[in-house]
């Protein structure tokens, strides 16, 4: 049969999103006039509103059921599956045609989580298993890395945000993360502070703009930008940094799109998770305190470490960042 119009489907987050992005460009590149529609949640619109691999995106607020109709007169030939939840799979089960899933390894993280077995995760990248899902229709990974495309509205001088002798070169610290397990702890925050050569760039969300306040009032020469800017002009901060320093976040993929020079910093998740930057810049710096018998302790996170120590966070040494340039 041939494949005219194909459905993708991710819900959450920004960084899955942007790490689904080389199979968007494959698909559409590598399939003769096939029509791409993506379908995700409203609030993550904004990682996609610019590619231009996307002929249509479709966002939700709620419930997916919202949008059935509209998706099921598209006459959708194939739907790729890139999320497997309870309810991609109630929407491919009311278009009823047929798909492709993604496999999310839930039992082997649950395993590496609570029996320490790491070995049973794969040495492949998210990214790796993503082609995976599409490897039936021939798709091939281009080696091109991710893609994050900013409208020129969207674009940020950063000469706005600096006094006189603004400094072109400056690091982007990210504040804060999904769960509190994942995030940089404010003393060490101010250790990075203190380490750097560069001026800093601190983001983050609404959210983060306690902590930021924390630390800004600790440290000079801080630009605080968290809960400012838009998730599009945080990414345009990122883009003419020189480095980023930032826990398991979605601002870290945001990055790697843009081959930025990282330091990824890992709490209670681990690289083998298969999240790491992927095809970043060479020069990228993986931060984690190996060894711990408690570590990982989840696959996502916690509002608070289960031990009540936080080591893998809190043993961390940042002694290096002085000779970031």
């Amino acid at each position: 049969m041939e494949i005219k119009k194909i459905l993708i489907v991710r819900f959450s987050s920004i960084g899955d999103i942007v790490l689904a992005t080389p199979v968007i460009r494959c698909v559409k590149q590598q399939l003769a006039n096939v029509e791409i529609h993506f379908v995700t949640k409203k609030n993550f619109s904004d990682v996609l509103s610019q590619n231009p691999y996307i002929d249509k995106l479709y966002t939700f607020k709620a419930d997916i059921s919202e949008l059935v109709p509209e998706l099921k007169e598209e006459k959708y030939d194939l739907v790729i599956d890139l999320h497997k939840n309870l309810r991609r799979f109630r929407l491919k089960q009311k278009l009823g045609i047929k798909s492709y899933s993604f496999n999310k390894l839930n039992l082997e993280k649950l395993v590496a989580v609570k029996f320490k077995n790491t070995g049973i995760l794969p040495a492949k990248h998210i990214v790796d298993r993503y082609f995976e899902t599409v490897s039936k229709l021939g798709i091939v990974n281009d080696q091109k890395g991710l893609d994050y495309f900013i409208s020129e509205k969207d674009k940020v001088n950063m000469t706005d945000y600096w006094s006189m002798g603004f400094n072109k070169k400056y690091i982007v610290l990210v504040v804060g993360g999904s769960y509190y397990t994942k995030q940089i702890p404010l003393n060490k925050l101010e250790e990075i502070c203190e380490k750097s050569q560069l001026p800093l760039v601190l983001l983050g969300g609404k959210e983060d703009r306690e902590q930021a306040r924390l630390l800004k009032g600790k440290t000079k020469g801080l630009i605080n930008l968290c809960g400012i800017l838009s998730l599009n002009q945080s990414a345009s901060v990122i883009q003419q940094a020189e480095w980023i320093i930032t826990p398991d976040t979605g601002l870290m993929h945001i990055a790697a799109a843009f081959k930025k020079r990282i330091v990824s910093v890992w709490g209670n998740t681990i690289p083998q998770f298969g999240m790491t930057p992927y095809l970043a810049n060479s020069e990228n710096v993986i931060l984690e305190i190996s060894g711990l018998a408690c570590r990982p302790c989840s696959k996502l996170g916690y509002k608070k470490c289960p031990k009540g120590h936080f080591k893998c966070m809190n043993e961390i040494d940042y002694t290096f960042v002085s000779d970031l340039s």
